[in-house]
């Protein structure tokens, strides 16, 4: 079985990505990754090169900016970095720039790889997810995070892609897929306010126009991280790649977990929710198939 991990990145150092860590992360899994590294404003190029693996092959890559509706730039992205990887591969792994997984789930992973590889029926592996928000030190638990996506896939012409980069298509239809048996630790809540702050104004011109801009983008130097709805403390512990950069970046960010800014509807689909494990309306990017 041959496996290769693939992901898109820019400017990486200016918007404090942990893309070094995200990639390290699944390399243990992996036969070659495959990064299109867009031109940038910084080191991007120079911090993926320094990367200790013969594993990494770069495709320098430019943005296409006129891409700009519903994140499609990103998407495009990653069908490049997609579209590069070899040709014998049976799995592409994707992993996002502020995306890593837990090494003590990759055995599991893998497993999953093996099992499903002859099995044309399962077209993708799905993954559950963690979404670190504020600090390394919460979780948020409310409705609007994503709880699964579709994160190993089959190396086949036919899937691309969606929308922006969140998941995948076969032939603009939903992905079949099973459960993967890992997690991924998504940390693009945590920066430190004044950079989250940039990263907002700026990674929302691939949404939406000038004026949706500077209607719902505050003209403030930092982020404000307190208008969140709900938090839980995160009982875990971080991947081993992340655990440096952790204790080099993480500060303290105040907040009462008890507190809860929920309308009554929220709170009575969460109740639901946490009582039966089923979310009322979830958006699926994927079919899991039995």
């Amino acid at each position: 079985m041959k496996v290769s991990g693939f992901s898109f990145i820019r400017n990486a150092i200016l918007y404090d990505y942990p893309v070094v860590e995200a990639i390290t992360s699944i390399l243990p899994v992996c036969d070659e990754f495959v990064i299109a590294v867009g031109a940038s404003r910084d080191g991007t190029l120079d911090l993926i090169r320094g990367i200790d693996s013969g594993k990494i092959r770069i495709v320098e890559t430019l943005w296409d900016e006129s891409l700009r509706e519903g994140g499609r730039v990103l998407a495009d992205e990653t069908d490049k970095a997609f579209r590069a990887i070899s040709p014998d591969s049976d799995w592409a792994f994707y992993i996002q720039g502020d995306e890593c997984v837990h090494e003590n789930e990759l055995p599991a992973i893998h497993r999953a790889m093996t099992e499903f590889r002859d099995r044309p029926e399962v077209e993708g592996l799905l993954f559950d997810y963690l979404h670190f928000y504020g600090s390394y030190d919460f979780v948020g638990d409310s409705r609007k995070w994503y709880r699964r996506e579709v994160r190993i896939v089959r190396n086949d012409p036919k899937i691309s892609s969606f929308r922006d980069a969140q998941g995948f298509r076969w032939s603009n239809r939903l992905l079949h897929v099973k459960h993967s048996g890992g997690t991924i630790y998504h940390y693009g809540w945590v920066k430190q306010p004044e950079i989250q702050q940039t990263k907002q104004r700026d990674f929302n011109r691939f949404w939406h126009d000038d004026r949706w801009i500077q209607k719902n983008i505050p003209d403030a130097s930092h982020f404000d991280y307190s208008r969140i709805d709900s938090l839980r403390p995160f009982a875990g512990t971080h991947p081993l790649v992340m655990q440096e950069r952790i204790s080099r970046k993480n500060w303290k960010f105040n907040f009462d977990p008890s507190r809860k800014n929920m309308s009554r509807k929220s709170r009575i689909l969460g109740f639901i929710e946490k009582q039966t494990g089923w979310r009322i309306g979830e958006y699926r990017n994927f079919r899991l198939i039995s």
